[in-house]
């Protein structure tokens, strides 16, 4: 009996050592994730939120750091919460955002410096309630860009200082900037950020990119600063992308007119919704609202398997376009980490649910990510 015993513990062990090495094998491969796969190509990054940044949500941090080497911040520096009142600087949660991408050695870029929306509205008006001078909007928005550039020197590589200042017909938003300052403010900001800090990298920012009217005016706009000396280092191409009008062959030729300009291209806040847009024309307004239907919301109780496999699809042709031009594009950005953290959400309907991002509401990747990884690996 005893024999009998050591005989099946014998045989027991020699299963469990027999097994050990295949278990170890396992274990110890590395998962392969967007950030190794597009290693020497460009960086990938993701806008992140606060709850992120301090692990409240860890589950959305865990991603974070295990598949983006670059962070732009969300919200936290736009000019409505970084500075809500004159003089008044609200820079706890800048501060952690910067403190965040340092400790784990991120590509960090701020977001923005002077835009037209999330603006303060003390920044364009006096004491009254009128107007300011051209003189006072330029001093408090060199003030503003001193302020927040200066105290991030050296630590922020990247600031998105101009945000969404030219038109479908290729003119000049008619924005307070412009109406008080006129379109030299554009060249006032980058001035002002350059001086600020002269190492960090400077970039124009916009929606739509895609439309030949803006392409032509952000390239008209760009040559100018340019004739005149004015240190700009990139161009950023936000990616909000609608499936309905998706036409990445206009978008292409926006990569190749930007990058003949001899700056860096970005895809700055890359999201693709499968969604119908309740108008004809596609945009990122963030001051777009829109009454609730029904047909507008398609997937209020979920994605769709055939949903899901049509946007996977489109999402990898959108992602071999940025491969394809590696040479061009120095960053691609998601503008959230998750679909239940985006801004599609609720937007421009209220109780819209989109699913415009790489992984979804379960914290998990959507098959696509397996497929770009691929892709870029080859």
């Amino acid at each position: 009996m005893k024999r009998l015993i050591v005989f099946q513990f014998l045989a027991i062990m020699v299963f469990i050592a027999a097994a050990l090495p295949a278990c170890n094998s396992t274990n110890t491969e590395k998962e392969q994730t967007l950030k190794d796969a597009f290693e020497g190509k460009f960086y990938i990054g993701t806008a992140v939120n606060p709850r992120q940044i301090s692990g409240r949500d860890s589950l959305s941090q865990e991603i974070i750091l295990t598949h983006f080497n670059s962070i732009v911040a969300e919200n936290c520096m736009k000019a409505e919460r970084i500075q809500p009142e004159e003089g008044k600087f609200s820079f706890d949660l800048p501060d952690r955002f910067v403190e965040f991408g340092e400790q784990n050695n991120m590509h960090i870029v701020g977001h923005t410096l002077i835009w037209h929306s999330q603006a303060p509205r003390w920044f364009f008006v006096d004491e009254e309630g009128n107007d300011v001078s051209r003189e006072l909007l330029i001093e408090r928005m060199r003030n503003h860009i001193f302020a927040v550039v200066g105290r991030y020197k050296g630590r922020v590589h990247g600031w998105d200082v101009v945000n969404e200042a030219i038109i479908e017909d290729s003119s000049y938003r008619k924005s307070k900037f412009y109406e008080i300052i006129g379109e030299d403010y554009i060249e006032l900001a980058f001035q002002f950020a350059a001086e600020a800090d002269p190492d960090a990298e400077l970039y124009y920012n916009d929606y739509g990119m895609a439309n030949p009217g803006r392409r032509k005016g952000v390239i008209e706009m760009v040559k100018n600063l340019q004739a005149k000396g004015i240190k700009i280092d990139g161009i950023g191409m936000q990616g909000h992308l609608n499936l309905e009008s998706l036409n990445l062959e206009e978008f292409e030729k926006s990569i190749v007119a930007f990058s003949e300009l001899g700056v860096n291209v970005m895809i700055t806040e890359f999201d693709l919704t499968i969604l119908p847009f309740p108008t004809r024309e596609t945009t990122a307004d963030v001051g777009l609202r829109a009454e609730y239907e029904a047909r507008m919301n398609p997937y209020a109780d979920g994605f769709t398997e055939e949903a899901l496999a049509e946007w996977n699809e489109a999402c990898a042709d959108v992602f071999r376009l940025f491969l394809k031009h590696q040479d061009k594009i120095s960053r691609v950005t998601t503008w959230g980490v998750t679909d239940n953290h985006s801004w599609k959400n609720n937007w421009p309907i209220r109780g819209r649910t989109d699913y415009p991002l790489l992984f979804d509401r379960d914290y998990q990747p959507k098959p696509v990510v397996k497929t770009i990884i691929e892709e870029a690996l080859k």
